[in-house]
Parts: C-alpha cells; sequence; structure tokens
C-alpha cells in the first residue's frame, strides 16, 4: 500500500507526517503557516517534497483544514486562516502538487483519527469535538466521516448554548457573527471570558483550572459551570446522533475534573434519560488531526487491520 502524508493546517504551524501502514510515524516536520495564499500553496509543495526525500518514497497526501470546502463550489469558508477563504484550495493544491489530495476540516481529521484507532476505536458511532481555542467537532459512523449535505454535520460549536440561564443572558456575540454560540462557552477561550464576566478578573484558562484545583472559590464555581454548560451542549448531541462515544480533544480535554460526572450530567438531560455512552479523552493528542488527514486515503485496508 502507498505510504500517507497527513498534513495538519494550523493558525501559527503546519504539520506534516508520514504514516506507515501500520499507522506508525515515519517521519515528522513542522513549519511556521505563511499568512499569503501563494506563499501557503509553495510551502505545502515543498513540505510534501521534504517528506517524501526523507522516506523515500512517493505517498498520498491527505489535509485537515480550518474551516470547510463548499461542496458545491469547492471554495474554503469560514476558516480562521483567512487566506484560504473564498479559495479553490482543494483544487489549487492538487494543481501544486501534480497529484489528487483528500481534504476535510480539522475537527473531521480528528474524529476519524480516534474512530479507527484511538480513543472511541472498536466503537459504530463516534462523535469528537475539540475544545481548544475555538470549538470543533465531527462524528464518524461505521469508520465513516458524516460530512451532511452542505458540510455541516458536527458544527455544535455554533448551536445556541441549550438552556441559558440568567446569569449567561444576553448571550455574547460569536465571531461567527451568531449570538450564544456553545464555542462562546466550552472553547479554552470562552471559558477565560465567562470567568472574566462572573467575577472581572482577567485570568488565562490555565491559571483558572489551577486555582480551582487548589479550591479557589471563583475559580472552583467557574468549573462546575464550565462542565454544566459542556453537559447541556453535548445532551443535544446524545439526542440527536446517539454516540457510542464522545471523545474530547483540545486543551481544555486535558482539565481532568470536566470528565467527573460529565457523562451523567448528559444522561439526565436527554429523553428519557437512557443514554448510557461514554466521555473519554483523546488517545492521540495533538497528533490526531495529522494521522486524521493521513488516513483520509487508505481507509478500507486501515480498517481491515482494525
Amino acid at each position: 500500500m502507498t505510504l500517507r502524508i497527513g498534513i495538519d493546517y494550523g493558525g501559527t504551524k503546519i504539520e506534516a507526517a508520514a504514516l506507515s501502514p501500520e499507522g506508525s510515524v515515519l517521519y515528522r516536520r513542522r513549519t511556521a503557516t505563511p499568512d499569503s495564499y501563494d506563499l501557503v500553496l509553495t510551502t505545502l509543495r515543498d513540505l510534501v517534497s521534504d517528506v517524501e526525500r526523507e522516506i523515500g518514497a512517493d505517498a498520498s497526501v491527505g489535509i485537515g483544514t480550518p474551516g470547510s470546502m463548499d461542496p458545491a463550489s469547492g471554495m474554503i469558508r469560514n476558516a480562521n486562516a483567512a487566506c484560504l477563504n473564498g479559495r479553490p484550495f482543494k483544487r489549487d493544491l492538487e494543481t501544486a502538487l501534480a497529484r489528487e489530495v483528500r481534504l476535510a476540516n480539522d475537527a473531521n481529521c480528528f474524529a476519524l483519527s480516534e474512530a479507527i484507532d484511538g480513543a472511541g476505536a472498536g466503537r459504530a458511532s463516534v462523535f469528537g469535538l475539540i475544545i481548544g481555542t475555538g470549538c470543533g467537532a465531527g462524528y464518524v459512523l461505521d469508520g465513516k466521516l458524516v460530512g451532511g449535505a452542505h458540510a455541516l454535520a458536527g458544527e455544535v460549536g455554533h448551536m445556541p448554548l441549550p438552556d441559558p440561564q440568567p446569569d449567561e443572558l444576553p448571550a455574547p456575540l460569536c465571531w461567527c457573527g451568531l449570538k450564544g454560540c456553545l464555542e462562546s462557552w466550552v472553547s479554552g477561550t470562552g471559558f477565560q471570558r465567562a470567568f472574566h464576566s462572573a467575577t472581572g478578573r482577567d485570568l488565562d484558562s490555565k491559571t483558572i483550572v489551577a486555582a480551582a484545583q487548589g479550591g479557589e472559590p471563583e475559580a472552583v464555581e467557574a468549573l462546575h459551570r464550565y462542565r454544566d454548560r459542556l453537559a447541556r451542549g453535548l445532551s443535544v448531541v446524545a439526542n440527536l446522533i446517539d454516540p457510542d462515544v464522545i471523545v474530547l480533544g483540545g486543551g481544555m480535554s486535558n482539565v481532568e475534573p470536566i470528565y467527573e460526572g460529565l457523562a451523567e450530567a448528559i444522561r439526565l438531560r436527554t429523553f428519557s434519560g437512557i443514554w448510557k455512552g461514554d466521555v473519554v479523552q483523546a488517545r492521540w493528542g495533538d497528533s490526531s488531526g495529522v494521522r486524521g488527514a493521513a488516513l483520509l486515503w487508505g481507509l478500507e485496508e486501515t480498517l481491515a487491520r482494525a
């Protein structure tokens, strides 16, 4: 089988990794993310050439991008890497590399990686949620990504926070133009914003978590409220698609106290209270994006070995 290269396109860095047929990383390379579209294309072309030179073989290329590709126009939309928006990125990258490229949203790549050989391995229905600087998600059913007719499947970060409480109103404005988005509450930046709104104190999320673990009352309450908001959002996911497992990634997924009672809090908000899925931390962490991008190719063979 052809070796696979996965590329994770981030806001500040681009990471490429070559995977063996068994899924082990053969070579990994990172570079700074350019801020011009033309330079992005040449950087990715050179990055792929460098990886192939190191592994001594040609490889398939999959890429996880911020935002998503409009299925109708082929244009990238809603990417925080602004130079990609409104561009036929897949087509142009295929021209630069002189080969077919497979492309998916970075959160979809995360979900795929964790479903195939990560924390959701062996489960039929896997929902992956990244709670980092932003909030992105993907859904894998029977080993296949579910994208939806408009590539919107899994975009829970931009649904309203369910059952808003008085202190959560008026709903904050999200960067996407909507109000009260889940991302505004359960991303790391949302956690920080909510703490500032409640206390007037401007602390980063790591400092708030450390204070909570030290028993500081305002920080303890902030973490409790964060878990409650996360449970409210994920209860909608449980009611809608009933996943076997929800896998969390991103910086907030490393905060161990958020898992305490989280699955039970989700269950109590589901229809008839019968959901018994698990909520677990990602196995591959920050590497899930690049692994999932590589797995956009050769998935049939990977599943056969799993």
